[in-house]
This record gives structure tokens, sequence and C-alpha cells, in this order.
């Protein structure tokens, strides 16, 4: 598909897109702000000069490793610096850095590093056994550059926090294949030669992301330059926030991530934007930092949003420091934007959280929320120089204005395809009636008149009960709107009868207790507003739903569990009915 690419910077944008990588559209921002502070990590700050001194001498240290231009290194890391200097180090001598979710289990580990032929992969001393195990069963050669969070800490910290964990990571890594990240930057201080400069291409793999487990099998995401610039440059356009030297975000959503890695670190690095890099948190220590941090712009998923809501300790917060508050990589749900939004009223902030919509095949969103033209239900209108159309399913043909259909959309962010998967690639990425090629979301929606986009639903999440098209969406916004109701997700349940029933399960607010009159009163309110087809047949309640790596509801593992409750109530009658067969056989011989 390398003819998408020939003639863009021949075309007219928009935007002025540089033709420049990664590690050079950052490096002009630090030439720009060399004082600023690019990243802080534990309290301790690194300028933008210094973060290009580490990045350049990270750099030497891959190449004396043997790492060259075209070559994969997998990045098992929580949000650590570490992690950011070898990402835009792997760039500046172009490899490629292949990103993975460091709780990865030990074959996901494995398969990560053989569809990529990564040549090394660095993680933390925590993860290091794990990752060993996973090297076993490469079918190349793989070396392990350990890193340590305590090599990153403040030195009133690094003392504490070493003592603390004193043999827990303590074993020295396997000399024949590992090197401590000391070590590892020992190279590169001997490094004798200049590195050279990278030549911009428009279509060279830069980084790879995987697609999340809840819509099917894995693949591997491959992004170009040109993606995560474009997706900086326009999220700095659509985000409509002046931006100002010192503000800084609170970097929470993973690496691995493309909202993480594509909002949370290189737009704002681009834009001269402090990130301050949070490894890991819970609700309780995120509203902590929220405080203490007094970030400018913040990014979540909405159950992120959900638990603030309910977290002790932000009563009497004052929020006026909030800029922008940005909800991506699950639905934002009518009901859970308006108590957001009451919430930060009540709490001094002049913003309103914000939707975007994208897929990790476009980095991460191409789509956002105007400032002050909400529309209830809408994800607001598409970046610059991006196009949205809505298909009808399965073709490349344009629906009416209005009229539901598939997201297909176009524009310089679109990936450069999937890792070793061209039959998948050319299913997701078609040739339309005007020339352009427009990446096939999968995802159900509809345009206004204006051009606002609403999205509706996953095509592979639709339930079909009784020959009716049922979305979950729809009715979790319904059962969200009940003032008991914290969050809900709505899954299909296999049955012989209607092929399949809707059920919900509910987390209920804070101090409401989940009994019987309580679902009553919830089965009630949604007879009132769902069509009787759609009705959950049943509303369980929990404490918590599971969630996937990245945080949002994952519904497949509660389809997995009420499927496989079916299956055994299934068999259970089959049994019963043949022993009362084997009964009645007996007696009729007797």
């Amino acid at each position: 598909m390398k003819e998408r690419w020939e003639h863009f910077f021949e075309e007219k944008h928009e935007i002025d897109y540089p033709q420049l990588t990664m590690f050079q559209l950052l490096k002009k921002t630090a030439d720009k702000y060399p004082d600023n502070v690019a990243y802080e990590f534990m309290g301790k700050k690194t300028k933008f000069r210094e973060l290009i001194s580490k990045i350049e001498l990270t750099a030497k240290a891959l190449t004396s490793i043997g790492i060259r231009e075209g070559d994969a290194v997998t990045v098992c890391m929580p949000n650590c610096p570490q992690a950011i200097d070898t990402f835009y180090a792997l760039n500046r001598i172009g490899a490629i850095a292949n990103m993975i979710h460091p709780l990865s289990a030990v074959s996901e580990i494995t398969f990560y590093l053989n569809i990529s032929n990564s040549k090394a992969v660095l993680t933390l001393d925590q993860f290091y056994e794990k990752v060993v195990e996973a090297r076993k069963d490469c079918d190349h050669t793989v070396i392990i550059l350990m890193a340590a969070v305590a090599d990153e800490l403040p030195k009133y910290l690094e003392i504490p926090y070493r003592i603390k964990n004193f043999g827990q990571y303590s074993n020295l890594p396997n000399q024949a294949y590992s090197l401590t990240w000391k070590d590892f930057l020992h190279y590169g201080k001997q490094f004798p030669l200049p590195l050279p400069k990278v030549k911009f291409e428009v279509d060279r793999t830069a980084v790879i992301l995987y697609s999340g487990g809840t819509t099917g099998t894995t693949k591997g995401i491959m992004l170009s330059d040109l993606n995560f610039n474009a997706c900086a440059l326009q999220s700095s356009v659509a985000m409509e926030v002046p931006y100002e030297p010192g503000q800084k975000i609170l970097a929470v959503m993973p690496l691995f991530h493309g909202f993480g890695l594509g909002i949370g670190i290189h737009t704002c690095l681009v834009k001269g934007i402090c990130c301050d890099l949070i490894p890991q948190f819970t609700v309780k220590t995120y509203a902590q930092m929220l405080i203490k941090k007094k970030p400018n712009f913040i990014a979540g998923v909405p159950t992120l949003y959900e638990a603030l809501l309910r977290t002790k300790g932000l009563e009497n917060a004052d929020l006026s420091f909030l800029k922008g508050m940005y909800s991506g990589g699950d639905s934002l749900s009518v009901e859970l934007k308006t108590k957001v939004d009451n919430f930060l009223k009540a709490h001094g902030a002049k913003i309103q959280v914000r939707e975007g919509y994208g897929t990790t095949e476009c980095v991460t969103a191409s789509c956002l929320t105007p400032t002050n033209d909400y529309r209830p239900g809408s994800i607001g209108l598409p970046y610059p120089d991006t196009k949205y159309v809505i298909c009808e399913p399965g073709t490349t043909d344009e629906v009416e204005i209005g009229k539901e259909g598939e997201i297909c959309l176009t524009g310089p962010s679109v990936m450069l395809g999937y890792l070793k998967n061209e039959e998948e690639t050319n299913q997701t990425i078609r040739k339309h009636a005007d020339g352009n090629y427009y990446l096939h979301t999968g995802d159900l929606g509809l345009m206004d008149k204006d051009g606002f986009v609403y999205f509706k639903q996953r095509i592979k999440r639709m339930i079909i009960s009784s020959g009716y098209n049922v979305y979950p969406s729809q009715i979790e916004n319904v059962i969200d709107a009940n003032a008991k109701v914290l969050y809900s997700c709505v899954i299909g349940v296999k049955d012989s009868y209607k092929m399949q029933k809707v059920k919900a399960f509910v987390v209920l607010k804070p101090n409401v207790v989940p009994d019987d009159s309580v679902k009553e009163e919830i089965m009630s309110y949604c007879r009132k507003h769902i069509a009787k087809y759609a009705m959950p047949y049943d509303i369980e309640f929990r404490d918590e739903l599971p969630k996937t790596l990245v945080g949002k509801v994952a519904y497949r593992v509660l389809e997995e569990e009420e499927n496989k409750k079916v299956e055994l109530q299934l068999q259970k009658e089959k049994e019963q009915e043949a022993k009362a067969k084997q009964t009645k056989i007996t007696e009729k011989k007797a």
C-alpha cells in the first residue's frame, strides 16, 4: 500500500506536516524550550536539553549492542524514564519500538518478541524472570536490558527504596544474554562515533502497537513517524487550548496504549508540556496526585472518571487548575459525562470533560467533541485533515446523512497496516470511490448534517435477540441514568429460543444496598425507556466489574462466564433427561 503515501506531501492540508521523524520533531521543541521540564518521575525532573542528551546516549548504547535501522526492540515497561528515553532513542537510529504491556503473560511476551523479530527487550527488574521465561521459546536471539525504578529516583528516595526492596529484585541478570541498565549505558558512553542522521521516510514502520483482546485475535499495528506526528499536531489543534510553558499532564495512561503514548507522551512533549510519569496507581493515589501535582491536563478512560466521582478526599478539592480533561479508550455515556461535568463545576473547574474517538489503527483519537458545542451522544468532529464517512457495513458504499452504518475514516494518522497480515490489512484499509484509502473501524455510527459523528456500537458486540438488533451501549446509557447506579455492562447470553437474551451487570453507588427492591426499581425504570425485545431478563449486582489491561470493562469476560453457566445448565438438564429416560426403561422392564 505504498501508493497511499507517495503523493502525501504534494497535497494541500490544513496543517503543515514536517518531513521529520518523531525524534526530530521532539528535538525542535527541545531547542525552543531547553530549560523547560520535559518529564518528572517521583519528584525527579528532567529538562528538555537533558532529555535529548539521554536519548542520544541511549541511542549510542543501542547501536553498540548491534541494533540497527529497521531492527525492532520490545519495550516492556510501565511509564518510567528509561521507557521514554528508549522509545525516542530507537526512533533516533531508525529502529522500531515494539510496545507491550509489562503484565503480559509469558506466552504473550514470546508471541510479541517472535512476531516483531525483536533483537532486544527492555524491562524492569521486577519483570525480569518472566521475560527470561518468555525468551526461552523465542525463535531467535534476544538481548534483555534490565532497568530498575531506583535508577531514576531522586537521591532522597533512592536509598529508602533500595532498603525497602532489598533482596526482592536483587538477582543479577544472566550475563550471557542480559545487561543491567547501568552497564548498557556504559556501552553508550564508550561508543566512539557520532550517530548518523536518519532520513525521514513517509511509509517506514516506527512503532508497533497491539490491538486489544476484546475484539478478536491480537494483531500488530504498524505505525509511522507521520502517523504519530500527525496525531500530535492534529490533537493540538482540536483540543483548542492555549499551550503555555510550564503546563503539565498527569501521564497515567500506559505507554503500550495509543492513547497513553500518542496523547499522554508524544503530543504533550512536542508541545513543550511536562509529562508527570505515573508508573502505577490506584484511584485513591490518583486522587491524591491530582490534588498534589495540580496538572493542567488529564486523560483517561471512562472507568477512571467514574471511580473519581466516588473517591474520598476530593470532597473539598479545588480543581480550577485543570485546563483540559479528555476521555477515550471506551464510550463515555451521556449520563457519566453529565455527572463528571457537574463534579468539575462543583470543584471550581471551568471546563467540561471532552470525549475523543479513535482506534489504535490511527494511533488514538481522530475525532473530538468541541469545547463549546456539545451534542448529546456525539463523539464530536473529525480532526483536521481527517475525513469520516459512514458506509453500509461490509461495503465501501456511503449511506445517507443520519443513517447508521460503519464508521470509516481517512487521514495521515491511519496505520501502515497489520504486521505480517496482508489479508487483514486489505480487509481493514480499503480504497473508496474518491480514490482515498479508508480505515474500516468495525464500529457502528452515524453522522448528522453538520458533520458531527455519533458512535453507536462495535459491530461485533451487537446482540441479536429474536431477530432484533440490540446495542448494549444504548441499554447501558439508560441504566446508568438511574440515580442509584454507578455504571453497568450489558451482554448477550446464549438462549435456545431467542438465540441471545440480554443481561445487565450493575455496580451501585456507595451505600446503596443491592437488594430485590433496588433491582425491581431499576427494572421498572428500564421498562419505561427500553423496548420490550431489548429488556434485560436479569440484573446482577457486582462490587466491581472485570477490566481489560487498559481499564475498559471486559464485557467478553462476563459473556464467557454467563455462557459457561448456560452450557453447564444444558448439560445438567440433558443428564437429568437421560437419567429419567433410563428410569422409565428400568421400571417398564420390571
